[in-house]
């Protein structure tokens, strides 16, 4: 780890009710998994109402998303990293074939239906809808600029994998 320059802000224990000019002590990661839970929560109760998941909606914009229709592996292997488990994307392939929103060709490729497509573009609807709930008062530069903060947070912790931690 680089040794830091200048002064070094205090880490201060979490604390959703800090003022703003304290917000500069507060942990990302705290900070940023609130964020996600409560963000994932809103878009998920969301989709809940028209009996859809999230993973469900990965599943279809997989399918729909490639330059040549992917294999149940593909997509399983493509998308497990964002499921709550090893097996979730495995069920969702099953459950949108079940629902006929998706088709199996004779090589095995996965297909949307006219029901599958029709479904993944209401879907995108609603994520633009929870996006712009999500998004309100924030400018696109404002939400640049954070996320590009975090991509730095990011390759700071993760870099070339020769600055390690120190600790």
């Amino acid at each position: 780890m680089e040794p830091l320059i200048g002064t070094t802000t205090d880490q201060a224990p979490a604390n959703p009710a800090v003022t703003d000019d304290m917000l500069a002590t507060q942990p990302v990661g705290y900070w940023c998994g609130l964020t996600q839970t409560a963000v994932t929560r809103h878009l998920r109760d969301a989709m809940a109402k028209i009996d859809v998941t999230q993973p469900q909606y990965w599943v279809l914009n997989r399918v729909n998303g490639g330059p040549a229709a992917p294999s149940r592996e593909e997509v399983v292997a493509q998308l497990t990293h964002l499921a709550d488990g090893p097996h979730e994307i495995a069920r969702v392939v099953d459950q949108l074939l079940h629902r006929a929103w998706l088709r199996i060709d004779e090589g095995q490729c996965l297909h949307l239906t006219d029901a599958g497509e029709a479904a993944r573009a209401r879907l995108r609807e609603l994520a633009t809808e929870v996006r712009a709930v999500v998004h309100q008062g924030i400018s696109d530069e404002e939400y640049v600029a954070a996320l590009k903060v975090l991509r730095k947070m990011v390759a700071n912790v993760e870099g070339d994998g020769t600055s390690g931690n120190r600790f």
